[in-house]
């Protein structure tokens, strides 16, 4: 079939499309419930005094414990929780919703680019997602009072986060029946606990090049941190539009009629 609509038009259509879909009341405020808990663990966290120490702490040193408890509670929390998770929540729903339930045949038979309608969902769960993660977390990072690097760190992980799990999760929806049970299997036991266990699967894990952006920032080493900045930033940048790319040949192939 060839395309008659635009690639900027088919982005559009499918974008709005599925954006009034995503935004159901129950998935928003499940996440904002869940963000509230990830800054009021950082508020408790900011305001908890340190524990007496003899000799006493000086000044660096408690303002070092501030940082490494900080990068802690953002690095856990946030992005091996809310981030993966809030994207997951909606990028797999975006066109894994569709699919099963029938409706993605007429977004499928139209003719728009293939392209179109994968960035269109990539857009619209990232629409969604993004200030559902980038308030909480950098609302937390705030809270916690250890410094502007890790407030700096915290938003610019959080943005690169739901770019690439978003593209990743797309695919997912694509590709599985049930994507919210693989995905959690992904955040959980791969992110979660393979990849902790060695450089080599941090390497293929969202959460290691997160966890590099707050180390190279902070200098709070973390044990999946041991990229530069700016690998963190880019190979995360690259996964998301391999996955599109993938995602856009798996609906060229996909038998949805």
């Amino acid at each position: 079939m060839s395309a008659t609509v635009s690639l900027l038009d088919s982005v559009r259509v499918v974008y709005r499309v599925l954006l009034r879909q995503l935004l159901t009341r129950g998935r928003v405020i499940a996440l904002v419930v869940i963000g509230a808990v990830v800054v009021l663990l950082g508020l408790l966290v900011g305001r908890a005094e340190p524990a007496e120490q003899f000799p006493p702490m000086t000044a660096a040193e408690i303002a070092l414990e501030e940082l490494e408890a900080g990068v802690f509670v953002v690095s856990l929390i946030g992005f091996t929780l809310l981030v993966p998770i809030v994207a997951l929540v909606f990028a797999g729903a975006s066109l894994g919703d569709t699919r099963e339930d029938g409706t993605l045949v007429y977004l499928w038979l139209r003719p728009m680019p293939r392209a179109g309608i994968a960035v269109g969902a990539w857009l619209a769960a990232i629409t969604v997602s993004l200030p559902l993660t980038l308030i909480p977390m950098t609302l937390t990072a705030v809270l916690l009072d250890a410094g502007s690097d890790l407030v700096v760190a915290s938003a610019l992980a959080t943005v690169v986060g739901i770019l690439a799990y978003s593209a990743l999760f797309v695919l997912l929806g694509l590709t599985v029946k049930n994507p919210i049970v693989w995905g959690l299997g992904y955040i959980l036991i791969w992110e979660g606990l393979v990849a902790s266990f060695g450089s080599a699967a941090a390497k293929v894990a969202v959460r290691g090049y997160l966890s590099s952006i707050l180390t190279d920032r902070t200098g709070v080493d973390l044990a999946l941190g041991d990229l530069s900045q700016i690998v963190g930033v880019v190979v995360p940048l690259v996964v998301a539009v391999v996955a599109l790319v993938l995602a856009t040949y798996r609906l060229d192939h996909l038998e949805v009629a």
